[in-house]
């Protein structure tokens, strides 16, 4: 069942979505809609696609976790904030892009999408949150931009496809960025 909530006549806040409101695999979200809420789409495994509008400023910790089937997601530009666990364990997701609005990409926001082989990481991302892409194992690099200063524990944690990677000189990483991840990993820090 379809669940709205109005916080003020500005904001609308998707709530929940179940797999019974999705046809065909794929659900678009409504324009008006500002920020898609926690849970929203948690455990809706027949969702494999979605159009998300532009008037989406924020998604919240997980909005999509568990949603096995979906493939790919594209982020409006308007898009500022990605919550923990926002997508984590969508197994099944390739590809994502990320637009360049979004300033901070949360703890497992990308955990266990096992699947997913690109991603790009925007210029005005400056933190990447602990195990935030923990257990991608089918990613095989990635560039993290200069205007990262902070980078999570474990953010790569389990990465056992990841096989270079390219780093601001002066990032600040936590603790086990790279456990887990292959011995003979290439790390360039440029």
């Amino acid at each position: 069942m379809l669940e709205f909530q109005s916080i003020n006549d500005m904001n609308k806040t998707l709530k929940k979505v179940t797999d019974g409101d999705i046809v065909d695999g794929h659900y678009t979200i409504p324009d008006g809609v500002t920020e898609i809420g926690k849970y929203a789409f948690s455990g809706c495994s027949s969702l494999k696609s979605i159009n998300i509008p532009d008037s989406v400023t924020q998604i919240r910790e997980y909005a999509f976790v568990g949603c096995s089937s979906l493939k790919s997601i594209i982020i409006p530009d308007g898009v500022t904030e990605i919550g923990w666990s926002a997508f984590e364990g969508c197994s099944s997701l390739k590809s994502i892009f990320i637009p360049d609005g979004v300033t901070e990409i949360g703890w497992r926001a990308f955990g266990d999408c096992s699947s997913l082989k690109s991603i790009n990481i925007p210029d005005g991302v400056t933190w990447i949150g602990d195990y935030a892409f923990g257990g991608c194992s089918s990613l095989k690099s990635i560039f993290i931009p200069d205007g990262v200063t902070e980078i999570g524990n474990g953010a790569f944690y389990g990465c056992t496809g990841l096989r270079s990677i390219s780093l601001p000189k002066k990032v600040k990483m936590g603790y086990n960025v790279f456990a887990g991840c292959p011995t003979d990993l290439q790390i360039e820090y440029r």
